[in-house]
């Protein structure tokens, strides 16, 4: 029995348990609806509820469990001789292309085909084990919800008391996966930091990041300075707000204003399907369109410029932005009370000064939330920078140069087959360190702007 088919059937049984209950409750009930504290399908929920969620909680334990208790089960049981100088994760990698019979294994030896074969047996067991016992737990707990159901039973209060568990647990979930990023990325950061000095990755000049994958290997030593990947960053997303910003205000400005109920009702959707389209496409767009009008808009005016920019993957990320700036924006001048306005115009103010002296002032705690989120939209961005301004970490502040980013290097440095422990690959955490350290001080000061200039209108 495979975990989906005990899925399956804890999901069958937990539907018959809210009938069941359902049906016991309206037994109960018959015609005298005050008679009963709580109405019969919240007695459905409440053995549904029962049945499910222990079951749930089951199936998922056992399937963590599952994913290293064999392997430990057999290479446990492994001669030591076998084992001496092999890696535990590393022999149970090899059992299992022995099992499956992947990657052409040579110069398997009895021994391993032994092992392979009893970890197969395991696999099969442990699911067998963890499909029935969801069963099992999920039928049990059925009978037990259905005993106390009566007319005084608090099935209400117990249901939403579930529930209630339900969304901490969700909560809790949000929390500790958060938490557990942060401590890995310091952690693998501080392995990065004692192999490179903090100083020369905070403050060097120089971004190759290749090391030696053999001992002795020459032509290898890389270097790990973290400022033109920062400006490269930077650039490229105050261009995407330079776009961005202005059209997605001024677009929000005129839907709330001035534009008439027909023409944002359609509008609207048409700016918001930009943010629909996938940003490989606009990548394709920037490197195959822009880019190229870039370069000969640059070379015409003598700037030295290159086929892949700042500039074009700016523009282009920009464009892709300009939805979320729009939309944001657009709620919250919305959000602006009306008596504000009729305030204005009743001192004489005209629409361009109730815009500018009240709207805006108004609502900047909600646009400069809007904008935020836009620059944290920008940094994050990888596609569009890698098929429109390259991979070349340049420390240049010329626009029509090739530059990159925080995101892509990251994802350039964990590609290839360097080892997990090198410095090149433990980089990829110091640069998402420093990246989550840019997106919250740019959240802090969100909130600081936020605090400052909120009013209330009641």
């Amino acid at each position: 029995m495979t975990p989906a088919i005990a899925t399956y059937g804890v999901l069958l049984l937990s539907v018959f348990g809210y009938l069941l209950g359902l049906r016991w409750a309206l037994r109960l009930e018959a015609g005298r609806v005050r008679a009963m504290h709580s109405r019969p399908y919240y007695h459905g929920m409440w053995v549904a509820l029962c049945m499910l969620l222990p079951a749930v909680i089951f199936l998922l334990a056992g399937l963590a469990l599952k994913s290293f208790v064999p392997e430990w089960i057999v290479v446990r049981g492994l001669p030591a001789d076998y084992m001496e100088g092999k890696r535990a994760s590393l022999v149970a990698a090899r059992l299992w292309s022995i099992a499956n019979e992947q990657f052409g294994v040579s110069n398997v030896q009895p021994l391993e085909q032994a092992a392979a074969d009893r970890l197969v047996w395991l696999n099969k067991l442990a699911d067998w084990i963890i499909g029935l016992g969801a069963l099992v737990i999920s039928i049990l707990m059925g009978l037990y919800a259905l005993r106390p159901i009566d007319r005084a039973f608090q099935a209400r209060n117990a249901t939403e008391r579930i529930f209630l568990w339900i969304l901490i647990a969700c909560s809790a979930v949000a929390i500790l996966t958060t938490v557990g990023i942060v401590f890995t990325l310091i952690f693998d950061s501080l392995r990065f930091f004692a192999m490179v000095s903090p100083t020369e990755f905070f403050f060097g000049l120089n971004w190759r990041p290749i090391t030696a994958i053999r001992e002795g290997q020459l032509g290898q030593e890389g270097s790990f300075g973290f400022i033109p990947v920062l400006v490269g960053t930077t650039q490229i997303a105050m261009l995407a707000m330079l776009v961005a910003g202005p059209i997605g205000l001024f677009s929000a400005i005129y839907m709330v204003e001035f534009a008439p109920h027909g023409v944002r009702s359609t509008a609207k959707p048409v700016i918001e399907v930009l943010a629909g389209i996938p940003t490989v496409v606009y990548g394709f767009f920037a490197a195959t369109l822009v880019a190229p009008l870039v370069r000969d808009f640059g070379e015409s005016l003598g700037i030295p410029s290159s086929s892949e920019s700042a500039l074009a993957a700016g523009a282009v990320m920009g464009i892709m932005i300009i939805p979320f700036v729009s939309s944001l924006s657009d709620d919250v001048i919305s959000s602006v009370p009306g008596r504000l306005r009729q305030a204005a115009y009743s001192l004489g103010a005209t629409r361009g000064e109730t815009i500018v002296r009240v709207v805006l002032p108004a609502a900047l705690p909600g646009l400069v939330s809007a904008m935020v989120l836009a620059t944290s939209r920008a940094i994050g961005e990888t596609m569009i920078v890698v098929m429109a301004a390259g991979l070349a970490a340049n420390l240049t502040l010329n626009p029509f140069e090739a530059v990159t980013t925080i995101t892509v290097q990251i994802t350039t440095v964990l590609t290839g087959d360097q080892p997990f422990d090198s410095p090149m690959t433990l980089s990829a955490f110091a640069l998402a360190l420093a990246l989550f350290a840019i997106t919250l001080m740019l959240n802090l000061f969100a909130l600081q702007v936020m605090e400052r200039y909120r009013d209330q209108y009641d």
